[in-house]
């Protein structure tokens, strides 16, 4: 549910997509040879799913709304639930073949290769649509102010 709501940006798009992915799944359970590998054939009808509903201009919508959604009230944790909602707004900046690709590459793990295979496109798609979502990410995530940047290297927390 996790990745399928990384995906759409959007609870209830999530759980449409989790469901549509689930009973494709289901119904060709039978002819996957590998059962230690349903965890990644799972993965994958869900990230292909996901490519074959954006790819379709009819499912292409946008919810237009009167009122501004209520904003986030600061609790305990209110560092870890700020830093969570900027990228989760982040990555609804994205399209969704960039979002899809960083999500599989930063949030499940995936190699550029296994991205590649998930996606049905070429290793040199996701490197440049890896490349372009990160830099759109940068450009609208603002680095916290103990972190400084470091272009090549990871970024360094200064104490």
């Amino acid at each position: 549910m996790r990745t399928a709501y990384l995906l759409t940006g959007n609870q209830a798009d999530a759980e449409d997509l989790l469901q549509t992915a689930l009973a494709k799944v289901y119904l060709s359970w039978d002819r996957v040879r590998d059962q230690g590998a349903l965890e990644a054939y799972a993965r994958t009808v869900l990230a292909r799913t996901h490519v074959s509903v954006w790819r379709r201009a009819a499912t292409r919508r946008e919810r237009p709304t009167a009122d501004v959604p209520d904003r986030f009230v600061a609790g305990p944790d209110e560092g870890v639930l700020e830093d969570r909602d900027l990228v989760f707004r982040g990555l609804a900046t994205l399209g969704p073949r960039q979002r899809a690709v960083v999500v599989l590459r930063y949030y499940e793990g995936l190699t550029e290769p296994e991205i590649a295979a998930v996606l049905g496109c070429s290793v040199g798609t996701v490197k440049s649509q890896l490349h372009r979502g990160l830099a759109r990410l940068r450009e609208r995530i603002p680095l916290p102010k103990n972190v400084t940047p470091n272009p090549g290297q990871p970024n360094e927390v200064t104490q």
